[in-house]
């Protein structure tokens, strides 16, 4: 008796019954038959129902979508071309030094700028690695 109750606590497929009333929404999903069959196999292969499965599934903060993916390579282009920008004034400011013999005050503000896009560049780059 105490290894069916042990197998039902670890082997439910049914999520365990709310105090509070799972009445706040009901969604409906649509899938062609590929992403049926996907979802039904990974749902067997963790031992829940499709449904729950869907739930921790969206439930999960470490669980990153393809849109956030998307967002964040769109960011790191972004950034790119944003880069590309201060170098081409890091390379106006270069030839203004060796022509005048001096560096310009304006200087100190592309460097802090630089320094601030590689940050962001290395903070994108580890979201993407999912560090």
């Amino acid at each position: 008796m105490a290894e069916q109750s042990e197998r039902r606590l670890f082997g439910r497929q049914r999520r365990a019954n709310s105090e509070t009333p799972r009445d706040a929404g009901r969604y409906v999903v649509k899938t062609n038959a590929e992403e049926d069959a996907q979802l039904r196999a990974r749902a067997i292969v963790a031992g829940v129902t499709v449904p729950r499965f869907l739930v921790e599934a969206g439930m999960n903060a470490n669980v990153e979508t393809s849109t956030e993916q998307k967002q964040t390579i769109a960011e790191l282009f972004a950034l790119s071309r944003t880069l590309g920008t201060v170098a081409n004034n890091v390379n106006q400011l270069a030839r203004y030094a060796n022509t005048e013999g001096r560096f310009p005050a304006e200087a100190e503000s592309v460097v802090a700028e630089y320094r601030r896009l590689s940050a962001r560049i290395d903070e994108t780059i580890r979201k993407l690695a999912g560090a």
